[in-house]
């Protein structure tokens, strides 16, 4: 199939496709004798496997492990859940930079009138030199 085919069997644009290969995320394409890309149905699974892996907030660098712990029939799944456990942490260490933020602006949008006087705790924040 070409890169159209496989792009609408797989859920990812062409573009994309071209960097996953350009990368070494899915492998090289052969090609037709006139020099087109030709894929096959394992291509569709590899960037399935890909784009759900992505949709959890992976990384291209752990997706990298993720495939090749996936395509070794013999791996220990230790290894898997290993990576499964940091990414978790790292996604919760996220969540709470972002409840952070959250309860800074509500602190802030709280404090602040909202009325046509001009001052305003929301930009006198942001102007300080201290941290939120």
């Amino acid at each position: 199939m070409n890169i159209g085919q496989l792009a609408k069997h797989s859920g990812v644009n062409a573009k994309l496709i071209r960097h996953y290969e350009s990368i070494g995320l899915i492998p090289k394409a052969s090609r037709t004798d006139s020099g087109y890309r030709s894929y096959s149905d394992n291509d569709i699974h590899i960037l399935k496997f890909v784009r759900r892996a992505r949709s959890l907030g992976f990384s291209m660098k752990e997706i990298k492990k993720l495939i090749g712990l996936w395509r070794n029939k013999s791996r220990p799944s230790r290894d898997v859940k290993m990576l499964a456990s940091d990414h978790i942490k790292q996604l919760e260490q996220k969540i709470a930079e972002l409840q952070a933020m959250v309860d800074s602006l509500r602190h802030l949008s709280k404090n602040c009138h909202g009325d046509h006087r001009p001052d305003c705790p929301i930009l006198n924040k942001l102007e300080s030199e201290e941290e939120l």
